[in-house]
C-alpha cells in the first residue's frame, strides 16, 4: 500500500493514519471482534413491523407496545410509518425483535412479524450513514437510473 488510502485484500482501506475503514464496494469485509465479549461483531440493520391480527382496524396501540420494547432496548432505532429500524450486533437485534414480538404474543394475540435484515460486518452507524450517502449522491447530481 502507498501513503494514500489503499484497499487491502480484507475489504478495508488503510488511511494515512493507519486506521482501517471498511470499503463500501468490497464484496467481503473483515469481521471485527467485540473487545467486550471476544466474539465476532456482526453489524445488522433490521426493518421490523410487529402487529397483532384480528383486533380491529386500529393497530397503533398494539404497535406502540412493541415499539416501546425496541426503544427500551438501548439499541439505535427509528420508527417511520411502516417499520421500526434497529441497528446493532446480529444477536442483540434478533433478541430485541423476539422480545418485542413476545410483548404481544405473550398476551395471547396472534402476531405477525415482517423482518428484513441487512447484515454488514465491519460497518456501524448505518441508520444515519445510509441516508447521508444517498443525500450526498443526490446533492452531487448522481442519477441512480443509469
Amino acid at each position: 500500500m502507498s501513503d494514500m488510502n489503499d484497499t487491502a485484500t480484507d475489504g478495508t482501506t488503510q488511511t494515512t493514519t493507519g486506521a482501517a475503514v471498511p470499503d463500501r464496494n468490497a464484496e467481503r469485509q473483515e469481521v471485527p471482534i467485540d473487545p467486550a465479549t471476544g466474539r465476532p461483531y456482526i453489524n445488522t440493520v433490521a426493518a421490523v413491523a410487529i402487529a397483532p391480527s384480528g383486533v380491529g382496524s386500529e393497530l397503533s396501540g398494539y404497535v406502540a407496545q412493541a415499539v416501546g420494547v425496541i426503544r427500551d432496548s438501548g439499541l439505535p432505532n427509528e420508527t417511520n410509518a411502516m417499520f421500526t429500524n434497529i441497528e446493532g450486533d446480529l444477536d442483540a437485534v434478533l433478541k430485541v425483535v423476539r422480545d418485542a414480538t413476545m410483548k404481544l404474543a405473550g398476551q395471547g394475540y396472534r402476531t405477525g412479524v415482517t423482518l428484513k435484515l441487512d447484515i454488514r460486518p465491519g460497518f456501524s452507524g448505518q441508520l444515519t450513514e445510509k441516508a447521508a450517502l444517498i443525500d450526498h449522491l443526490l446533492d452531487d447530481g448522481a442519477d441512480s437510473r443509469h
